[in-house]
């Protein structure tokens, strides 16, 4: 039997959730041994923490999903690269990371996964991708369609695979599909994009809640959770 959950003080009946940032984000095995040889730090929790800062400061920028160029700069600015090298290392980054480095779980997030499949609550994943998002959260042992290693969810939204992507609000009506009987006022939409992910799924008549560990946006109008966990 399906189960409601609260979000600051809104009850929902089914949460969609975005991939990237919200259950792995770019790779800081691959991406702390590319960026030492710029003086970045070999601390890997630096690289969670750079993640955040690079997509608070996409948005400000309100930069289109194409352009990861702000991205860059903060990432490599938070990791420690020296001012005088940062221009030549967020070139390297920016070409060196690409959508099969998106692959590094966030362990507490797909512990709330299951906690909140465990309830019975509705879950799904609408993510903005090239083809791969499904494999890599499976492969990743993060969430699969049906029974696996990870997580079981009722769906998941790759946007190249469906033709459409964040934020035009038509990329969510795909994971409404499975959540029949339930109203889309009632359904939040988990993501780390304010740009993307906070005003495509209002556009789309969701209620959207921003994964904001750092506090990059306190004083949002918007929702906000430091954890997953917060949901459980």
């Amino acid at each position: 039997m399906a189960s409601s959950i609260v979000i600051h003080g809104h009850e929902v009946d089914a949460v969609l959730f975005d991939a990237g940032g919200i259950f792995v984000i770019p790779d800081p095995h691959v991406l702390a041994p590319l960026l030492a040889y710029y003086g970045a730090t070999a601390d890997l929790d630096a690289y969670h923490r750079a993640h955040y800062a690079g997509m608070a400061a996409k948005s400000r920028a309100g930069s289109p999903e194409s352009d990861w160029s702000v991205y860059n700069a903060e990432y490599v600015a938070s990791v420690g690269v020296p001012v005088h090298d940062q221009e030549e290392a967020a070139i390297v980054l920016g070409r060196t990371r690409n959508a099969y480095t998106w692959r590094h779980p966030l362990r507490d997030s797909v512990e709330a996964l299951r906690a909140l499949h465990e309830r019975g609550v509705p879950i799904g994943v609408v993510s903005n991708a090239t083809g791969q998002i499904e494999s890599v959260l499976a492969r990743s042992g993060v969430c699969q369609v049906g029974e696996g290693a990870g997580v079981p969810v009722r769906v998941v939204v790759d946007s190249h695979v469906v033709g459409v992507a964040k934020p035009d609000p038509r990329i969510f009506d795909f994971g409404l599909a499975v959540l029949p009987g339930i109203d889309r006022s009632r359904v939040a939409y988990v993501g780390d994009s304010v740009t993307m992910d906070v005003e495509g799924s209002r556009s789309a008549g969701l209620l959207p809640v921003l994964l904001d560990p750092y506090d990059d946006h306190e004083g949002a109008s918007f929702l906000r959770l430091n954890s997953l966990l917060q949901l459980v």
